[in-house]
């Protein structure tokens, strides 16, 4: 019987009670982008929580939700098309931005992103919090233009007249989309506001392809640096994906605006515990 009960105590040794901790979170994590948004604030967490260093948990959280990401621009198809020319300035802004963003991240030593991840966590946080009351007054505006509008056959979005600066400020919201990115999607909902634009369907198109497209360079920045824990990185895409599937059915029979604040707890909660735990 001792050996016996010897083997079994190995065997339980042996066994990464991490990783099920880390599906867990993956999986409410995907759930939460589904319903609300706001999925790295639990899935970046459990990251650290399971021993990454804080760069290699950025990284591979990054990796991990980026396939959920270009599946997204499949649902913006039409919308794409429609600004084929505007889409391929934004994708470059991206690939650029998204860049420039991974190659500092990866430079940046350890203990010095250590101390900079509760204040990143804050500032997702509050844009989170911001984002839901900006998009409500963007929605009333768009709709109040459009009953204004004397040309039926105008486009519900206008033209930029700066196209070079749009790309820039563009490739600015991306640099810290390649560094972190939590809540940097409604950056660029509230630019291209500012830069004209009205229709919120093209709007969240453009921002899903710069957003993609920095995210898709960084992963690949990321993934040949050697960062990535491909190990905990395959468990959280698979489980993201899945909780994101399974939650889309049920997303609008829930109260948004109690999701939507259930994130913004979390996040400043997550941003709390590592200010305590960093600073403390």
């Amino acid at each position: 019987m001792l050996p016996f009960t010897a083997e079994i105590a190995a065997t339980f040794n042996a066994v990464d009670w991490r990783l099920p901790w880390l599906i867990f979170a993956s999986f409410l994590g995907g759930a939460l982008n589904a319903v609300a948004g706001g999925g790295s604030f639990l899935t970046f967490p459990a990251l650290l929580g399971i021993g990454l260093l804080p760069i290699q948990a950025n990284a591979t959280n990054t990796v991990a939700l980026w396939p959920g990401q270009l599946l997204s621009i499949a649902a913006y198809r039409d919308e794409v098309r429609k600004r084929t020319a505007l889409a391929w300035r934004m994708a470059l802004a991206g690939l650029l931005g998204g860049s420039g963003g991974a190659i500092l991240l990866l430079h940046t030593r350890a203990t010095t992103f250590i101390h900079l991840v509760p204040w990143l966590l804050l500032f997702a946080s509050t844009i989170f919090a911001v984002s839901d009351p900006v998009m409500k007054w963007l929605e009333r505006r768009a709709k109040r233009n459009a009953e204004q509008s004397s040309d039926s056959s105008k486009s519900a979005m206008k033209e930029p007249r700066n196209f070079l600066l749009l790309a820039l400020a563009t490739a600015i919201v991306c640099f810290y989309i390649g560094y972190f990115g939590a809540g940097a999607g409604f950056l660029l909902i509230t630019l291209l506001s500012l830069f004209g634009f009205q229709d919120l369907n093209e709007m969240n198109a453009m921002k899903v392809v710069a957003t993609t497209m920095a995210n898709g360079m960084a992963c690949i920045l990321f993934a040949f640096s050697g960062k990535v824990e491909w190990h905990y990185c395959l468990a959280a895409m698979v489980t993201c994906a899945l909780g994101g599937y399974l939650s889309a059915r049920i997303a609008q029979r829930l109260n948004q605006r109690f999701l939507r604040g259930l994130v913004v707890v979390i996040g400043l909660g997550m941003a709390a515990f590592f200010f305590w735990k960093y600073y403390a």
